[in-house]
């Protein structure tokens, strides 16, 4: 491992002494970084992160309709204009949209043939680059970080 920066000299500020405060702030650091990794990745396929998300969403129902509510709770950033997000997913012709036959403001969503074909060619790249970090962390080490980052979210 070759040593990599800490938060202060990332941030460039003096020593951070509370191990809280420089813990969340390495958090907030980090998923900031990572997000904007991934962003980069996926510019070339004209997609956002969000949109990614949203797809991964819709490929896990494997074809089964689900709804956009049910859609923005999976989301990993939950965001209030989800519909918008849709609509250019939509247009973009990775994501079919119907009316539910309940009731009319209820939308379905599933996605589309296409939709699938970019996850698919999307999948190597996104792998790759997970690959690429599991270099900078053991497998253990990661179990670890992923129990550490349970425990945090526990309010």
């Amino acid at each position: 491992r070759h040593p990599m920066p800490t938060i202060e000299e990332l941030l460039i500020t003096k020593p951070i002494k509370d191990p809280y405060n420089r813990a969340l702030l390495s958090i907030m650091y980090t998923g900031s970084w990572l997000v904007s990794r991934i962003t980069k990745l996926l510019k070339p396929y004209d997609i956002s992160e969000p949109q990614y998300n949203v797809l991964r969403i819709l490929r896990g129902q494997h074809g089964k309709p689900i709804n956009m509510f049910a859609v923005q709770s999976r989301m990993l950033q939950r965001m209030s204009n989800v519909s918008r997000l849709v609509d250019k997913l939509v247009e973009k012709g990775l994501v079919q949209r119907t009316q539910t036959k309940e009731t009319r403001r209820m939308v379905d969503l599933t996605i589309t043939e296409k939709g699938l074909a970019l996850l698919t060619e999307l999948d190597p790249v996104i792998g790759d680059y997970m690959h690429n970090i599991a270099r900078n962390l053991k497998k253990d080490e990661a179990r670890t970080l992923s129990e550490w980052l349970d425990i945090l979210r526990n309010e």
